[in-house]
């Protein structure tokens, strides 16, 4: 078995949602016995983020498995921690909400350090639950170590299956005795188009996506908690708004670029940038009641350089009075000056105000993303253009535009066959041009440049 081929075959992705229904397994157990470098076991990739201290995983994070050709979802957990307070009291209280919603259950046991009381007090939730439990005696990196996985028959689950998470070893074993536990599902098929649209909240630490999805959601989703980064992996919730489903993704917040940051945050910025590659748009969420930060602007320039369609969302609306709100209007029109295009929308996360302006904010962005304009339409307009605006001469010579086309959607492309080297002032203004025109709100588009051969080259 390859270091990372748990899956026993390829793993969908976002882009290839399955149909059909899908049994889930929550993997659960106290913190740092493992979970989190067991699903990447299983899923086959380094997804979740996993580091050598406790409490890294705080929401409950689906993920998409196989094994021997029949699919299931994989549920990673934070650490369950027994008479826990604040924060830890709703990582736990996550993870009782995963067993509860769960077809069955893999209790995960640190095998080097035997059965704990925390270890106890978890099978007391799980025989109340009522779920089908496989039993994981992790850490069991060799031959020598298989006697202490021996000792986890004492908590009563029946027989446990050593295995090493980070190695591989035992893995299959683990893996079919998962498939014996969980209810009979459809095999993999081939159609995987279609699905709900995708979308990322994005952010700085604390900005509230959490809330927002939360609020979105109708229930406590995810955790939440006045202390900045309680995110660390992406968290996939499907929402039904204005009468279609959404397939929402709470992302880490952004503190710094990824070659500054360094740990916990250096993979959580990895996660949340592989989060908005698979999304079709992205919310911004900024906090309406600070100055716009230049993590902020970097966060949007981290969406449109990636393609996707774009909404910003001012969040914390509810604390600004009429001064702050002065300053703001001049705020965006200085400091957002590059995307002047993208959908605003003022809201609350926490009261729930104008959460009905943000579905028509996407509609919009997302039509223009997939938008594409007839070639005849497009080069007649651009001959107005043109004609009304020529290009400036350059060393004796006029490029001219002789012909264009939308090369492509999800963002928009345009390609300019021209006569020569047309200047980015120009650029610029044909591109500001096509969006006046053509709408194109709330997406970034692509405009580049052919230059005609010369004749007898």
């Amino acid at each position: 078995m390859s270091e990372y081929a748990g899956s026993g075959g390829e793993v969908p992705t976002d882009e290839e949602t399955p149909q059909g229904p899908v049994p889930v397994v929550a993997i659960v157990g106290r913190p740092n016995v493992g979970k989190s470098t067991l699903v990447n076991r299983i899923i086959g990739r380094r997804e979740a983020v996993v580091e050598d201290v406790p409490g890294v995983t705080r929401d409950r994070v689906p993920y998409d498995a196989t094994w021997n050709g029949r699919r299931f979802t994989v549920v990673d957990t934070g650490g369950w921690e027994q008479d826990a307070k604040g924060l830890a009291a709703q990582v736990a209280a996550q993870a009782e909400v995963a067993i509860a919603a769960a077809d069955a259950v893999m209790f995960v046991v640190d095998a080097t350090v035997g059965p704990t009381e925390t270890d106890e007090a978890v099978v007391k939730v799980l025989r109340r639950a009522g779920k089908p439990v496989v039993l994981v005696a992790n850490k069991v990196d060799n031959t020598r170590t298989e006697a202490d996985a021996a000792d986890l028959w004492a908590l009563g689950l029946g027989e446990p299956y050593p295995v090493s998470a980070l190695h591989g070893r035992g893995s299959g074993d683990l893996l079919d005795a998962v498939l014996a536990a969980l209810p009979e599902t459809p095999q993999e098929t081939d159609d995987l188009e279609g699905g709900p649209r995708r979308v990322a909240l994005l952010g700085r630490p604390n900005v509230g996506k959490s809330s927002l999805l939360n609020q979105l959601a109708g229930s406590d989703r995810v955790v939440v908690d006045s202390v900045a980064g309680t995110t660390r992996d992406p968290v996939d919730e499907m929402i039904d708004l204005g009468g279609r489903e959404w397939r929402f993704v709470d992302t880490a917040g952004i503190r710094r670029r990824a070659k500054q940051a360094s740990g916990t945050d250096y993979y959580a910025t990895l996660r949340t940038q592989s989060a908005l590659d698979r999304a079709e748009v992205a919310v911004v969420l900024v906090d309406a009641s600070e100055v716009l930060s230049e993590q902020d602007t970097r966060i949007i320039t981290m969406v449109v350089e990636s393609g996707r369609a774009l909404v910003i969302a001012y969040n914390k609306w509810d604390l600004l009075d009429d001064e702050r709100r002065f300053y703001l209007e001049r705020e965006i029109e200085r400091d957002l000056v590059q995307v002047p295009w993208a959908p605003r929308v003022n809201i609350s996360a926490r009261t729930g105000r104008h959460m009905d302006r943000l579905v028509p904010a996407l509609d919009v962005a997302l039509e223009s993303w997939d938008k594409r304009v007839p070639t005849g339409r497009l080069n007649a307009f651009l001959g107005e253009v043109v004609a009304a605006h020529p290009h400036p001469i350059r060393g004796g010579k006029q490029p001219r535009i002789l012909f264009a086309t939308q090369a492509d959607t999800r963002p928009p492309r345009f390609v300019l066959f021209t006569s020569g080297f047309l200047e980015a002032g120009y650029r610029r203004f044909v591109e500001r041009r096509i969006r006046e025109e053509f709408g194109f709100e709330g997406t970034p588009i692509e405009v580049s440049v052919k230059m005609r051969e010369k004749r007898g080259r």
